[in-house]
């Protein structure tokens, strides 16, 4: 949730950069059995930054597999959808408060996806090479 704010671009890079210097390390059939389970699961930055669009239901949480973060967005959006018809005033401020949290997120998608998809790499990594591994 809070990650836009957190995630420094150098510190993926410099994680990106890691995980190409030990993929060059495995040999070809490695690394091969590595991207054909990578690839599958990478994610794609500008369908994330699409899904952020729909702040309603916190559908770019569920992307990435935070499921608990986007129970909580979509719960803040019914209840505030609902506090709408009820109480328009305090419907209206969770809205705007969903949307003001993930606002950063639509414009550092690119570096949220990367950071996700570099921890998918070295777990992927991890299943099936643990032992020459370096640490990321």
């Amino acid at each position: 949730m809070f990650e836009a704010w957190t995630l420094k671009s150098d510190q993926v890079a410099e994680q990106e950069e890691a995980l190409r210097l030990a993929l060059r390390q495995l040999s070809d059939s490695e690394r091969s059995t590595f991207y054909k389970a990578y690839n599958p699961q990478i994610k794609d930055p500008d369908t994330y930054a699409t899904l952020n669009w729909f702040f309603i239901a916190g559908l770019h949480n569920f992307y990435l597999k935070q499921w608990i973060m986007g129970l909580f967005d979509l719960v803040l959006m019914v209840i505030g959808v609902v506090m709408l018809a009820v109480f328009w005033p305090l419907g209206a401020a969770l809205i705007a408060l969903v949307s003001l949290i993930e606002l950063p997120a639509l414009f550092r998608s690119q570096i949220i996806v990367a950071d996700y998809n570099n921890q998918l790499g070295w777990s992927v990594l991890k299943r099936y090479n643990p032992v020459t591994l370096p640490s990321p």
